[in-house]
């Protein structure tokens, strides 16, 4: 749980120091959409685990904002599919670059003996 709250806090803190305004959940939906590709709304929506309508007015936020591009099935008009834009991918590598760096940076000083955890009486 604590290693849980310490990858939602990093992303917090890359998010906030690449300027962004974006919402950990509007992350989400752009690695998602970074990572599979176009999707469909309701392919997203169950991705992420939340109802149709929610990813709707996220999807919407996004689209307003550039990151996100949404267009309607040729195939089946009533489906909408939804592609991440090119200031949204640079977005997803902005962030995602900066918590690689700042997760390194944490298992190196967990590598380093001198500073790593504190060890429990009796082990080496």
């Amino acid at each position: 749980m604590a290693a849980s709250c310490l990858l939602v806090a990093l992303s917090a803190r890359a998010l906030a120091e690449a300027g962004s305004t974006l919402t950990l959940p509007q992350l989400r939906a752009l690695v998602v959409l970074d990572g599979c590709g176009p999707v469909k709304l309701a392919e997203l929506a169950a991705t992420l685990g939340v109802n149709p309508s929610t990813a709707l007015r996220m999807v919407e936020r996004l689209e307003t904002g550039g990151l996100v591009d949404r267009k309607v099935n040729r195939d089946n008009r009533r489906e909408v599919v939804l592609r991440l834009t090119e200031p949204g991918g640079e977005v997803v590598r902005t962030v995602l670059d900066h918590r690689h760096r700042e997760i390194a940076a944490l298992v190196e000083v967990a590598d380093d003996p001198a500073v790593g955890p504190p060890r429990r009486p009796g082990t080496s």
